[in-house]
């Protein structure tokens, strides 16, 4: 039997499986046609899977029909899953039921999903655990989230997983009849889920546009992971997962998978052109609707779909506002991800976010249409012995004849090149150190500044050698950065970018330099969006141009893991990170480079709320620092700081204070008291002053910090922020409360202006400004803004994060001081779950939710809890161990 033959017994054998046992000989009688053969095959498959465990003499589909039959919810045992109570039936199957229900205790709402026969099929029951399993390992915004699973008593299986209130994403789109722009945006949300789900090694195999909804926000959720593989078991072979599997829907399936194949990242990649191709359409690429199997697995797997604007132009829909070259670079999207040819297709989900990028940027995509060179290569791997032969005949005579004359020739030109701009290299050294200017004083005395200022004159001045003058715009530009002057570094490496353009041609390593060069400028400007747009641009022309462990290719992934960790997309930069590590541990790489992207690494990683892989990662960085630079190095300083930041977080404040000013005396020393460096510090050092109670020395120094941050970034930037957020604890804790309350709106302000009113900072400043609101007794104030900054915590952290935890010991400390006892109780045991894993066991925090905990309880009439959190707020290290220890 081959392959093909095999996928469509599966299929047939998914698909009737799936269906209520009366409608089963009927859909096969429909679907197999004239082929007795195949109705015989599938037939003896569904009744050896109907006998595989049998329990009881009766129907057993029919008793798990009366028993999950709606209908009787009111009178039937199962109102009630776990601590969730069922509201009413949202879908069902063959094979299982999807109820909404309600948690009581919290209010939410939930999806259960029941296996309505695990008990017929073992394979079923493995593939609905495997749903759970890899539900419970994805945490992305865009996927539908699993809360909980169990048993019945009966050992039927259930799990709680979000409920997703929307509509399909072809559906949202032709409601509201949105633009390509607007749609390419969704579909891009679609594909960062994917990407999310692919980093974590799950493939979905079975995306679709009613697997995907959008809600009311325009907010994207992915559904139904029940066929989702781990990509190291993609290897298994495929006669042993047959029967695991469930039907898939053909018009959205890769030729792969029809044929039995193996699949992979590519085999999503190609749903997901499927479901480019309708949304620019409004139709699928094959009609599959009146095909046998037979026929439609031939179409998937032989035809070529219609380009998408020739199919756009002959069903004359209205979509035809985009131009012929607009269409000519969406027709490329599509059909590159659909490509038959697993090898010709984008390599990865993210090759496709690029281009979707590049053309809502209108810029080249990186994939190609098919071209002459691609349809003589698949004729030479066809013929690939007689082409050889004749190959190997043509390059014997033409290579002897002409290889030494051009490789002494290139080595002449290269060789004569590279002395030539070494020489002019070292001249226009020489002439920035002679002088030249009067008024700028001697040599001797010359400042960095006015040094930077004299070379930038000096290489106005080589238009002679465009090539060179590119080079020494960019460097100086990165070194006007690292001094703060932004606008003039924005001046030299714009035009750096442009010359490398006009002189080295575009898409070519040195433009690809520039625009990364450029990219990590608008990073230190928080420019976030126009940061990632150049340097995703300049990354991709170096993976294709350049060798895959080329030193420039690190640098650029390490700038990237930077952008993506100044967007708070902590989730998403950690493998960028990774990656860029594993490039600058190769052999030959200088140790300080290894430091810089083990710094990166572990800064996103204390952002992501990981302390201990950050603290082991930064005590690497400080021991390569001090080994090449010494302890007097501002890299050796930003590593303590780094340590003492964890401290602080610990609670350690004392240890975090020493620490940090170890790091100001490195950099005041290095860059000088008005530099943006020395703020920082400053403002670093304030806090851990602020949380010792020495408010005066505190707000001293934190308003020298601020002048100098205003002075450099001007009103609105991150780091003013940053500084706004310790001056209004600092006026908290002196009693000010309105000079706080302006401090933090200021703040928020800043933050909501800069990520777009997404990102954890936001909720961080919400929640100080709400602390404000409840020591005023604004309790109303106080709680909404709580509650607004919880929420942006759960959607941008980890759910064990430790704000996640905060957020919710303050959201219940509001809740009692307006004596809502029960409300209030929920919070504090929410934040004192997340808070009590946590390392420090006199964390402020997890105190705080303690006292209130034990003030709740005492409220409740629970005598006994009340007293357990009392105790453990004497005795806070023994409760941390015992906690460690359950």
């Amino acid at each position: 039997m081959d392959a093909v033959r095999w996928g469509q017994i599966q299929n047939l054998f998914h698909e009737a499986a799936d269906l209520p046992p009366e409608e089963q000989a009927r859909f096969l009688t429909t679907a197999c046609g004239n082929d007795q053969e195949l109705l015989a095959e599938v037939s003896a498959m569904l009744e050896q899977d109907a006998g595989t465990s049998s329990l009881l003499d009766r129907n057993l589909a029919e008793l798990a029909q009366q028993t999950f039959d709606a209908a009787s919810l009111p009178t039937s045992p199962l109102q009630q899953f776990g601590p969730y109570r069922i509201l009413r039936v949202l879908g069902e199957g063959g094979s299982g039921v999807v109820y909404l229900a309600e948690r009581p205790d919290l209010g939410n709402k939930v999806a259960i999903k029941v296996l309505r026969d695990a008990w017929l099929s073992p394979a079923r029951r493995e593939r609905f655990a495997s749903e759970q399993r890899t539900l419970a390992q994805l945490n992305h915004p865009s996927i539908a989230q699993i809360y909980d699973a169990d048993v019945l008593p009966d050992g039927t299986p259930w799990f709680a997983m979000e409920h997703v209130e929307g509509m399909r994403l072809t559906d949202y789109c032709r409601t509201y009849q949105c633009s390509i722009e607007e749609r390419l945006q969704l579909f891009r949300s679609v594909c960062e889920a994917v990407q999310y789900a692919h980093s974590h090694a799950v493939i979905h195999r079975d995306l679709k546009p009613s697997n995907i909804l959008v809600k009311s926000d325009t907010a994207v959720r992915l559904l139904d992971f029940g066929i989702a593989k781990q990509l190291e078991d993609i290897d298994t072979p495929v006669e042993q997962t047959m029967t695991g599997l469930r039907l898939l829907t053909p018009a959205y399936a890769a030729p792969e998978q029809i044929r039995g194949d193996r699949v992979g990242i590519s085999t999503d990649v190609y749903s997901l052109g499927v479901i480019l191709y309708e949304l620019l359409t409004g139709h699928i690429p094959f009609d599959l609707s009146n095909l046998t199997p037979s026929e439609a697995a031939t179409v998937i797997t032989e035809h070529e779909p219609e380009k998408p604007s020739l199919a756009v132009m002959a069903d004359g829909v209205g979509q035809s506002s985009e131009n012929n070259s607009a269409w000519a670079d969406l027709d490329v999207l599509c059909l590159t991800a659909m490509h038959k040819d697993v090898g010709r297709r984008y390599r990865s989900v993210e090759a496709l976010m690029r281009d979707i990028d590049h053309y809502l940027n209108a810029e080249p995509l990186e994939a190609r249409p098919d071209s002459l060179r691609y349809r003589v290569g698949k004729f030479m791997r066809r013929n690939q012995r007689g082409v050889a032969i004749a190959a190997m005949v043509l390059a014997t005579v033409v290579g002897l004849v002409s290889f030494f004359t051009f490789r002494l020739a290139t080595a002449k030109n290269e060789a004569l090149a590279e002395a030539a701009r070494t020489e002019r290299i070292q001249q226009f050294m020489t002439n920035l150190f002679q002088g030249g200017d009067e008024a700028a004083g001697p040599s001797d005395s010359l400042k960095v500044v006015t040094l930077l200022d004299r070379g930038v004159q000096e290489a106005k001045t080589l238009n002679g050698d465009p090539k060179i003058q590119a080079e020494l715009y960019q460097s100086l530009g990165a070194i006007y950065q690292k001094l703060g002057k932004f606008d003039k570094a924005d001046s030299l490496l714009r035009s750096a970018l442009e010359q490398q353009k006009r002189y080295a041609g575009e898409g070519t390593p040195e433009v690809a330099a520039s625009l990364v060069a450029l990219g990590n400028l608008r990073e230190a400007q928080a420019q976030f969006d126009e940061a990632e747009r150049l340097v995703r641009q300049g990354l991709g022309i170096e993976k294709r141009k350049l060798p895959s462990g080329h030193r420039s290719i690190a640098k650029a992934t390490l700038i990237l893991g930077k952008v993506l960790e100044g967007r708070g997309r902590y989730q998403q930069a950690i493998p960028v990170l990774e990656e860029a590590v594993r490039l600058e541990s190769q052999p030959g790489v200088p140790p300080q480079d290894l430091a810089g992207s083990l710094s990166e690494l572990a800064n996103t990683e204390f952002y992501a709320g990981n302390l201990a892989q950050s603290e082991s990662l930064n005590h690497r960085v400080l021991a390569i620092q001090r080994e090449v630079y010494g302890d007097r190095h501002p890299l050796v300083a930003d590593t303590l700081i780094n340590l003492a930041e964890i401290q602080f977080q610990r609670g350690q404040y004392v240890e975090a204070e020493h620490l940090n000013r170890q790091a100001l005396d490195i950099v005041q020393s290095w860059y000088g008291k008005d530099h943006p460096e020395t703020a920082d510090t400053m403002t670093i050092v304030g806090q851990s002053l602020t949380y010792q109670g020495r408010f005066e020395e505190a707000a001293v120094l934190l308003q020298q910090s601020l002048a100098i941050l205003e002075h450099v970034y001007g009103p609105v930037h991150p780091r003013v922020a940053y500084a706004l957020n310790e001056l209004g604890q600092v006026a908290i804790r002196e009693g000010k409360l309105d000079e706080a309350a302006r401090d933090f709106s200021r703040e928020v302000d800043i933050y909501r202006t800069v990520y777009h009113d997404k990102h954890y900072l936001i909720s961080i400043a919400l929640s100080n400004l709400a602390g404000v609101y409840a020591q005023q007794r604004q309790y109303a104030r106080a709680e909404m803004l709580f509650r607004d900054a919880l929420q942006r915590y759960e959607s941008t952290l980890a759910p064990n994060h430790l704000n996640v935890g905060i957020g919710h010991v303050r959201l219940g400390n509001t809740l009692l001081a307006e004596r809502r006892y029960a409300d209030a109780e929920t919070e504090s045991h929410a934040g004192y779950d997340i808070l009590i894993q946590q390392n420090s066991p006199t964390l402020k925090w997890l105190q705080m939710a303690r006292k209130d905990l034990g003030d709740e309880y005492e409220a409740l009439k629970q005598p006994d809890q009340a007293a357990r959190y009392r105790a453990e707020l004497k005795d806070p290290a023994s409760a941390q161990q015992l906690a460690k220890k359950n």
